[in-house]
């Protein structure tokens, strides 16, 4: 297989960059070591399109956020995601914070944020009651927003496959040989892909894979972040992002309405050896809770959902590597892609296709079509609406996730799709079933047998992520 550039990775960066250069006619692939987009870093994060006013001066992260925050408006309209502009509050609680505030509110405005406001504390409390009486006064960033991560890189995806993009999955990179027209990449599976252009985009992994083949050696060193998610219910407590004076380490704890009105609390930033290891502790939970009680006070912890933790690839170096690698040409290496990378991504997209146009000539697609198919959200139709669809597509009608009332017509989109869910977990992040009150108790198994029937595999073959989780272990007799 010979193509003209691979992505390595499917996650919000890979995808972005994927989307961005099926624009132009190149025979493009991403490889992906999972079965799915958005299995990695990208699907369990804060989901904060960020303002960007805590970045430094002269870094990427300043440059991209401020440039991909700008971006998703269109991106949203154009792919079809959701995106909501709610604003966010950056708490102090005494005058030391309150000084802080201020040289953030400076820095923000040196990088172009525009709108940054210090509010007082009546001002906050008018337009969230429910934050702590404690609080001074808050530095507002009226551009930050919210999205659902796996949601926007199912998006750039399925528009990059619709595009010619090619995505290759369960192709693990386990060496890449430089070859005279370019590299040849060796998953574990025996596959070779030749590719004349190789970008690494692959997130946690990616000091690993840009080690395969370059001197100039990256160590990644992984942070985990745990988070609470709580219902809907809890979802309605606030409507703007709120955190606290961020540190060296982090942006801190924070709580946020979720882009599909969950509330989000968390998360931590706790350095790891293990680029696996996401298990939720006590002590980090114990830690999410009093941090964040600590700008809302009555947050309802009896409509917890759920607990996730997720790893942010971090690097000595404080900022984004996006180089061509030095030692070898047309390989360009993306590490330490952390937050706010979610934000940058479509901007890293754009500037890593015009260090291609430097290299090749990039002929513009003429078939390209930048419209994402819309997804039918049933909640959301009207009754007259619901009606025609019923009546057009019975499978509307049965209900199947009770608790997110997902109907058996929108899994059944999931897996048909371009690049469709193949698992339980892909059916989750395409529609949220099995995201609410009962965690799939209810429709796991119905969600199983829809995806047998339309793969047309056995259900012992249906999995709920992985090739190593059935969720059912027995053929039914």
């Amino acid at each position: 297989m010979k193509k003209d550039v691979v992505i390595i990775g499917a996650g919000i960066v890979g995808c972005a960059i994927a989307r961005e250069l099926s624009k132009y006619d190149l025979n493009v692939a991403v490889i992906e070591k999972e079965n799915d987009v958005a299995t990695g870093i990208s699907k369990a994060n804060s989901g904060i399109i960020h303002a960007g006013f805590n970045e430094r001066k002269g870094t990427l992260k300043a440059k991209f956020n401020i440039e991909g925050n700008k971006m998703y408006d269109s991106l949203s309209h154009e792919l079809n995601f959701t995106f909501k502009r709610n604003g966010a509050f950056v708490l102090a609680f005494n005058d030391d914070e309150l000084y802080k505030l201020k040289t953030l509110k400076c820095n923000g405005e040196v990088l172009g944020v525009e709108g940054l406001e210090i509010l007082s504390k009546e001002e906050v409390k008018s337009l969230e009651p429910n934050i702590s009486d404690q609080i001074v006064a808050a530095l507002y960033a009226p551009t930050s927003g919210i999205v659902s991560p796996y949601e926007v890189t199912i998006a750039l995806a399925e528009n990059a496959c619709k595009n010619g993009v090619e995505f290759i999955f369960d192709a693990n990179v386990i060496d890449i040989e430089k070859t005279e027209l370019g590299y040849t990449i060796v998953l574990k599976d025996g596959r070779c892909i030749n590719s004349t252009i190789v970008i690494n985009a692959a997130g946690i992994n990616s000091d690993e894979i840009n080690n395969m083949i370059s001197d100039n050696k990256y160590i990644l060193h992984p942070v985990k972040g745990e988070y609470f998610l709580l219902d809907k219910v809890a979802g309605k407590l606030i409507n703007k992002t709120i955190f606290q004076v961020p540190n060296e380490v982090s942006k801190g704890v924070l709580v946020t309405p979720t882009a599909d009105g969950n509330l989000l609390i968390g998360p931590t930033a706790k350095g790891i050896d293990n680029k696996s290891a996401l298990e939720s502790t006590k002590v980090s939970l114990d830690e999410i809770l009093d941090k964040s009680f600590k700008s809302i006070p009555n947050i309802p912890t009896a409509r917890i959902l759920t607990t996730f933790a997720g790893l942010r690839p971090h690097l000595d170096y404080n900022d984004f590597i996006i180089e061509e690698v030095k030692d070898n040409e047309n390989f360009i290496s993306l590490v330490g892609i952390e937050s706010p990378g979610l934000t940058a991504a479509p901007a890293i997209a754009v500037y890593v296709r015009d260090m291609l146009s430097k290299k090749i000539d990039l002929k513009e697609n003429i078939y390209f079509y930048p419209y994402r198919e819309k997804v039918i959200k049933f909640t959301e139709l009207s009754l007259e609406e619901k009606n025609k669809l019923i009546a057009k597509n019975p499978a509307y009608g049965r209900m199947i996730c009770k608790c997110e009332l997902i109907t058996e017509g929108e899994i059944v989109d999931a897996i048909n799709r371009p690049l469709g869910a193949r698992t339980v977990d892909g059916v989750k992040r395409r529609t949220r079933a099995t995201m609410g009150g009962c965690q799939g108790i209810g429709c796991l198994l119905p969600i199983s047998k829809i995806i047998s029937r339309e793969l047309g595999i056995d259900i012992t073959e249906v999995t709920k992520n992985s090739k190593c989780s059935p969720v059912v272990g027995f053929k039914e007799v």
